[in-house]
């Protein structure tokens, strides 16, 4: 996977567009609309929006750096330029997280939606009881995880080459389905009965957008920024892939929402009491089974493989770029950024990704949604360096060739880490704990790392990495404190949450800012534009400089490159 300039493989604009599409079109389309309407009602609608705009803002950012910055895998790395590497380890090891833990989640809902085959077996994978997989489901689901995995380790070239046509096939089966649904019937009154447009609230609004897979499915804009180094000019195709991804994506998705609110027959609605009753385990299946449309079951169906098995082809060559990035970062062994010489996949990082995959399968992963929750805060997580790292550049190296700048940086960038808190915030307890916890684990890690590779002054490495934690500390004490609309035990009063949330926010932004400045002044980020050492004899990693290959400017537009 050797991304250097000297070594592109010239991914074309449309490409990434269609890498961008691929990912986001996932197994979001197949469950978020439904789980969505059962949190949200008709106002599910508003979630979408809501979670595309946020997510359009978060990309924005990372436009800028990681057009500035274009390394593969660079969602991973741009903590470390920022903030030196301890920080670097923090943010890198959230994003691998939440980047590897799309790879099980995708069988799940392939699994999940074989469950609506007419065959005795296919219907026992999952407990209709509370939407689990069963032990037979578990199984496939580990089956096809690893089938997908096996197919990527031996010629991960093939399936990207395959990726256009998959993301066709992915983009015609929802429209069709849409345009099925409502054509078999369309009840506008399910947008007005049993408790109006905003059934539960406002505030299931706002949780919806990251419980309900809404974050979820648009994060497959992260696979632009982390495969993006390897396009013709990075500089012009990550921001407009970034943007005709998630354009498209949007208006997909209010299709597929609007057409499962209006396709609920009203006496199902009635019954089940309301929003809250209407509980498909295959959602847009199981509609289409009611409606006795069973040639759109067999459609979804066989969107359930397609959209998944296309997603993963991006979700595992990302997942294998964190692992090579922190590695290369010298946190995790040297030998998981290993690359096959004549496979050209990195086979000890798509091991350790498959034993992560499987881990979260046993534990956590009882169903898609069950799992969805979880790794949408933890994607919250993984993207709080991007708007701090558009500030500390704009401070630190302001003459870095930037081929998109984002407008209006200085209130677009704390105005995003406001409102990527409030995300967390919103993912609700105790969910915003548990990965709050599962990313400052890494720090002792750090520490320990460091001092085996004979670094002293670890205070001083660990300086600017204090935000982070406090930061996660402070969030997971709101959420506890928090209003019992989002989990907490209600000390807090709804709407004196959320405002002290955001407000609080942008404090820490600052700090953070203010941080990286200070890394920099100090020399932790390395002196080079890119990742250099002194004399530009390599990236600085944990008090060590590397060898020059791992560094590479690109000769045509002087901005840094990275092998991995």
């Amino acid at each position: 996977m050797d991304m250097t300039a000297g070594n592109r493989t010239g991914m074309g604009l449309f490409a990434l567009i269609m890498i961008g599409i691929g990912s986001i079109f996932g197994s979001g389309w197949l469950f978020g609309a439904g789980a969505a309407a059962q949190v949200a009602g008709p106002a599910a609608l508003v979630a979408w929006v809501i979670g595309a705009v946020f997510i359009g803002m978060i990309a924005m950012c990372y436009a800028e750096v990681g057009s500035a910055y274009p390394i593969p895998g660079g969602m991973a790395r741009y903590g470390h330029l920022s903030h030196g590497p301890v920080l670097g380890f923090l943010t890198g090891w959230a994003v691998w997280i939440a980047t590897a833990s799309l790879i099980p989640i995708e069988s799940i809902a392939a699994t999940q939606y074989m469950a609506s085959w007419s065959y005795d077996w296919a219907r026992d994978l999952v407990d209709p009881a509370n939407g689990h997989l069963t032990a037979s489901g578990m199984g496939v689901a580990l089956l096809l995880t690893f089938a997908l995995w096996l197919t990527c380790y031996w010629s991960v070239q093939l399936l990207a080459r395959a990726n256009t046509v998959l993301t066709l096939v992915k983009f015609a089966i929802p429209v069709i389905a849409v345009a099925a649904l409502i054509a078999s019937g369309f009840h506008t009154s399910n947008f007005t009965a049993h408790g109006g447009f905003t059934p539960y609230g406002w505030p299931a609004v706002l949780t919806a957008v990251t419980t309900c897979g809404v974050v979820f499915a648009f994060n497959g804009f992260q696979a632009v920024i982390n495969l993006g180094g390897a396009a013709k000019n990075p500089g012009r195709a990550i921001p407009v892939a970034l943007v005709g991804a998630l354009s498209l994506g949007l208006v997909i998705y209010l299709a597929l929402q609007t057409a499962f609110l209006g396709a609920v027959p009203p006496e199902q609605l009635a019954q089940g009491g309301g929003w809250h009753g209407v509980d498909f385990s295959s959602p847009f299946a199981d509609l289409a089974k009611v409606l006795m449309l069973h040639w759109v079951v067999t459609l979804l169906q066989f969107g359930a493989f397609i959209s998944p098995a296309g997603s993963n082809i991006a979700n595992v060559a990302s997942a294998a770029y964190m692992v090579q990035n922190l590695a290369e970062t010298g946190f995790f062994p040297r030998k998981l950024a290993t690359v096959h010489p004549r496979y050209g996949t990195a086979r000890p990082a798509m091991w350790l990704n498959l034993g992560f995959s499987v881990l979260l399968l046993v534990t956590v992963g009882h169903s898609w949604h069950a799992l969805a929750s979880v790794i949408s805060a933890a994607m919250v997580i993984s993207y709080l360096i991007g708007p701090i790292a558009v500030g500390v550049f704009r401070r630190t190296r302001p003459d870095l060739p930037r081929p998109f700048r984002l407008p209006a940086a200085g209130v677009l960038a704390p105005l995003t880490f406001a409102f990527a808190a409030c995300a967390l915030y919103w993912s609700k307890w105790p969910d915003t704990g548990k990965v709050a916890l599962l990313t400052v684990v890494a720090a002792p890690v750090a520490a320990v790392v460091l001092r085996r590779r004979g670094v002293t002054g670890l205070r001083r490495q660990f300086a600017p990495a204090w935000w982070l934690v406090g930061f996660l500390a402070w969030m997971s004490v709101l959420s506890a404190l928090g209003s019992r609309d989002f989990g907490g035990h209600g000390v807090l009063p709804g709407g004196v949450d959320i405002a002290l949330v955001a407000l609080s926010a942008v404090a820490f932004y600052f700090w953070a800012v203010r941080a990286g400045v200070h890394a920099h002044r100090v020399g932790l980020t390395g002196s080079g534009p890119g990742l250099e050492g002194p004399a530009g004899s390599g990236p600085v990693l944990d008090g060590r400089t590397a060898s020059p290959a791992s560094s590479v400017v690109a000769p045509e537009d002087s901005r840094p490159t990275a092998s991995v």
